[in-house]
C-alpha cells in the first residue's frame, strides 16, 4: 500500500496515473459529501471536479500537512461553502437590483401616466369653445379668480362661471372614458 507522502511526490512530479488512480478512489465519496452540503449533485460535483483541476493545476506546490483523504475532504468542504456564501451574496445582490428597478421604475411609471393625462387634457382643450377654453387656461393655468378673468375678458362674472363649468363638464366627461 502507498502511503500518503508517496502519493504525494508522485503526483508533485506529474505521475498521471497516480493522479487518475486519487480521482477515481475518492471521487465519488467527494461528490457524495459535497452533495450532502449543497443538496445539488450538479453542484457538488462541480465542486469535486474544480478541486481535482486544481489540484493537478498546482501540483509542483502540493504541501499537504494532513492526511491525503483529510485534505480532499476538507477541500470540499470549503470550496462547497464558499459556494454557497458566493449564492448569498449573488442572491442578495439581485434582491437589491429588484428593489432598485422598481424604485427607478415607479416614477417612469408615474411620468408616463403624466404624460397621458397631459394629453388627454390638451385634447379637451382643442374642442372647447375658444372663449370657453381661454377662460379655462385663465383660471387652471395662470391662477386667476373668476372676477379678475371676467375683467380682462370684459365679459360677466356670469359668463366666466358658466364657461368654466362647461369646461369642467367636458373633463369630467373625457377623464372618466
Amino acid at each position: 500500500m502507498t502511503s500518503d507522502s508517496d502519493i504525494i511526490r508522485r503526483i508533485r512530479q506529474g505521475d498521471k496515473q497516480e493522479f487518475e488512480k486519487l480521482f477515481r478512489s475518492s471521487y465519488v465519496s467527494l461528490v457524495r459529501y459535497a452533495k450532502t452540503i449543497l443538496r445539488d449533485h450538479d453542484t457538488a460535483e462541480e465542486i469535486v471536479q474544480e478541486l481535482f483541476f486544481r489540484l493537478w493545476q498546482d501540483r509542483q506546490n502540493l504541501t499537504i500537512e494532513s492526511s491525503l483523504n483529510g485534505y480532499l475532504y476538507r477541500s470540499v468542504h470549503n470550496r462547497a461553502l464558499h459556494y454557497i456564501e458566493h449564492q448569498q451574496v449573488v442572491s442578495r445582490h439581485a434582491g437589491e437590483m429588484t428593489a432598485r428597478a422598481e424604485v427607478v421604475s415607479e416614477p417612469v411609471t408615474e411620468a408616463i401616466y403624466y404624460s397621458e393625462l397631459q394629453a388627454r387634457v390638451a385634447r379637451v382643450l382643442e374642442r372647447l369653445p375658444e372663449r370657453c377654453r381661454m377662460i379655462f387656461r385663465m383660471s387652471r393655468f395662470e391662477g386667476l379668480k373668476y372676477n379678475e378673468i371676467a375683467n380682462k375678458l370684459t365679459v360677466s362674472l356670469k359668463t366666466v362661471e358658466a364657461d368654466m363649468g362647461k369646461a369642467l363638464r367636458e373633463f369630467k366627461k373625457a377623464l372618466a372614458e
